[in-house]
């Protein structure tokens, strides 16, 4: 009886574990701009624009197709992570991003725009599953917000 209720269990693990790999993704629900968006009551996601976020954006002396560039640059190289949606050319893109262990997914709208002084841009990561993701959608953009100034001011370096 224990056994057969042990490998029910492990079923049932298995098969949430393949639905929640394998489940497609829709980008027209996905792929929204993050300026625009209400703020999630839920704690699962990590929401940078100028006002109503949970950070303010940092400013870029670039315009904002070479922002654009490194910042899809900087996302294709994260583990686990593709583009589904949008361009750099339209500055709008949308990425999903899977955790390492179960393959959770999260998804990163990213919506680069032009200021009076370059460039800058909004952020949303948020999970697709569940209602708390333990900081790691903050987690990920502070790492991408690193990554995105060192490869900025290699850019300005190269210009000179």
């Amino acid at each position: 009886m224990i056994k057969t209720i042990v490998i029910i269990a492990l079923l049932a693990v298995a098969g949430v574990m393949l639905y929640v790999r394998f489940t497609p993704s829709d980008p027209a629900l996905w792929h929204v701009d993050p300026r625009a968006i209400p703020k999630p009551d839920t704690p699962n996601h990590w929401l940078i624009r100028p006002v109503g976020g949970d950070a303010r954006p940092p400013a870029y002396a670039l315009d904002a197709v070479e922002l654009a560039r490194i910042v899809d640059g900087v996302a294709l190289k994260q583990p686990r992570t593709s583009r589904v949606a949008g361009s750099v050319e339209s500055g709008h893109m949308t990425y999903l991003t899977r955790t390492p262990l179960m393959g959770y997914p999260d998804y990163v709208s990213i919506r680069v725009h032009a200021t009076e002084a370059g460039s800058s841009f909004a952020i949303f990561s948020r999970a697709r599953f569940g209602r708390s993701d333990l900081g790691t959608n903050r987690k990920r953009i502070e790492g991408w917000l690193a990554e995105i100034d060192a490869a900025v001011r290699a850019q300005e370096a190269e210009d000179g």
